[in-house]
């Protein structure tokens, strides 16, 4: 029979392998529930992992929803790091919209295009206000972050649908709850002709440089990283946790609240009830299928993103749920929590003894 026998020590092979073997066992199931739900598996498996890449304009549109999930999976690999459990980037991602979306909205058509200089630190400044919320009250009132920001997610949607709703609501949009179109000025700068890529891009692999420089060749990461893996250590050695609390959050707030105003003034344009996407609960799973590293950060939101032009995919071509794109998150986070295991045991073949 199979055991599992403890490690001496963590197996680095499994460490980085783990993933790879969650992404199989994904598959398998994925191919599974397509034969279970009357579907070619083959053009279903296509329509995740195959038509995301096969042009440059699918590339481009993969790096479309790549680049807010990398962007927050960066911010969140820091909090990770120090033992800070941010679950609220989808609402630090929402304020941070909200804040860039106020600026735009103050643009006429002679505004310069350097407006996109302040939406873009508004939408920083908003995500690093929101995650302060959860900072100050584990800070001051030992609150659990997990919770506080988890239930500031909610409050921030009823924020952006009482604005959208409301005040900013476009007087010329036939009663939708939106607000109105912004200015060109505001737009984010594009890359390329005919694509929907633009900054961001830039920003987010800034982001992968900046994340690694700090974290490995930092004395501030370096403080962050050992008080998450052993608190009593980094006391001993100086470091503050109450600092590393904050510059965690704040960081991963920020992140967030630009990962949002680059959305919104993006690919969006404008402010609506469907700015929040579920990047901030997928970049959890993107944090960690890319092991908390600014590299595998960069392979995983690509996959996750695959995941989420797959679903639509398949949506309107095969005629199954949007929801798909949730199930396959879910196989690959549930998948990798289970393979983790091989990481710290091991499978080991145990003879039964008759007495």
């Amino acid at each position: 029979m199979l055991k599992l026998e403890a490690r001496p020590e963590p197996s680095r092979l499994w460490t980085y392998g783990s993933p790879l073997l969650a992404l199989a066992i994904t598959v398998l199931i994925g191919t599974a529930m397509f034969v279970a739900l009357g579907k070619d598996p083959l053009k279903g498996l296509q329509m995740f992992f195959w038509l995301p890449i096969n042009s440059g304009y699918a590339w481009g549109e993969l790096l479309v929803k790549a680049t807010p999930l990398l962007i927050i999976a960066l911010g969140l690999a820091v909090c990770f790091r120090s033992n800070v459990w941010n679950i609220g980037a989808e609402g630090q991602y929402i304020i941070g919209a909200i804040f860039a979306a106020g600026v735009a909205l103050m643009a006429d058509a002679s505004t310069s295009a350097w407006i996109v200089v302040p939406i873009l630190l508004a939408g920083v400044v908003g995500g690093m206000v929101w995650a302060a919320i959860t900072a100050l009250l584990r800070d001051r009132f030992n609150a659990n972050e997990i919770l506080v920001s988890l239930m500031l997610v909610y409050v921030a949607v009823q924020v952006l649908s009482y604005l959208v709703g409301g005040p900013w609501k476009d007087p010329m949009g036939f009663n939708f709850p939106q607000s109105k179109t912004f200015e060109a000025a505001t737009h984010i700068p594009r890359l390329f002709a005919h694509s929907r890529v633009n900054i961001g891009v830039l920003f987010a692999l800034l982001g992968v440089a900046g994340l690694w420089i700090f974290l490995f060749r930092t004395r501030s990461g370096f403080s962050l990283q050992v008080g998450g893996l052993a608190p009593a250590a980094a006391r001993y050695a100086g470091f503050s946790s109450r600092k590393a609390l904050w510059t965690a959050l704040l960081i991963s707030g920020g992140a967030a609240g630009l990962a949002g105003a680059l959305e919104v003034a993006g690919p969006i344009g404008q402010l609506t009830p469907y700015v929040p996407a579920g990047y901030g609960f997928a970049a959890i799973i993107v944090a960690y299928v890319g092991r908390l590293h600014p590299v595998g950060l960069v392979f995983s939101s690509l996959l996750m993103s695959m995941f989420y032009i797959g679903g639509e995919l398949a949506q309107s071509r095969l005629g199954l749920t949007k929801s798909l794109t949730g199930v396959f998150q879910g196989l690959l986070l549930f998948s990798l929590l289970a393979c983790d295991t091989l990481v710290n045991y091991r499978l080991v073949l145990q003879k039964n003894r008759n007495h």
